[in-house]
């Protein structure tokens, strides 16, 4: 079975941290591009950050770069999102996604809110 389970998401006060990962099985992720997007409560879905199956190169949105910080451990099935200095606008539910070639995988997302 096919799936993408997100953890870690919770309530934090701005200026903290999140660690949120994202555990894959049912297919092979070491071959998956992976990202991780976020969806605001009535705002549609963002492109957040990515990287590529190696690892080797990462990318970020504008908004969170010098923030966020993605990895994977492909031997764990497993992608992270580090989230530090976290403002009040970072709140959404965060996914994430595969991708290899016309495959998109999603899982069912986590709650992140940042208010003090």
């Amino acid at each position: 079975q096919v799936q993408l389970v997100e953890s870690g998401g919770g309530l934090v006060q701005p200026g903290g941290s999140l660690r949120l990962a994202c555990a894959a099985s049912g297919f092979t992720f070491r071959s998956y591009a992976m990202n991780w997007y976020r969806q605001p409560q009535g705002k549609e879905r963002e492109w957040v950050a990515g990287i590529t199956p190696s690892g080797t190169n990462k990318n970020y949105a504008d908004s969170v770069k010098g923030r966020f910080t993605i990895s994977r451990d492909n031997a764990k099935n497993t992608v992270y999102l580090q989230m530090n200095s976290l403002k009040p606008e970072d709140t959404a539910v965060y996914y994430c996604q595969g991708l290899y070639l016309s495959i998109s995988r999603w899982g069912q997302g986590t709650q992140v809110t940042v208010s003090s």
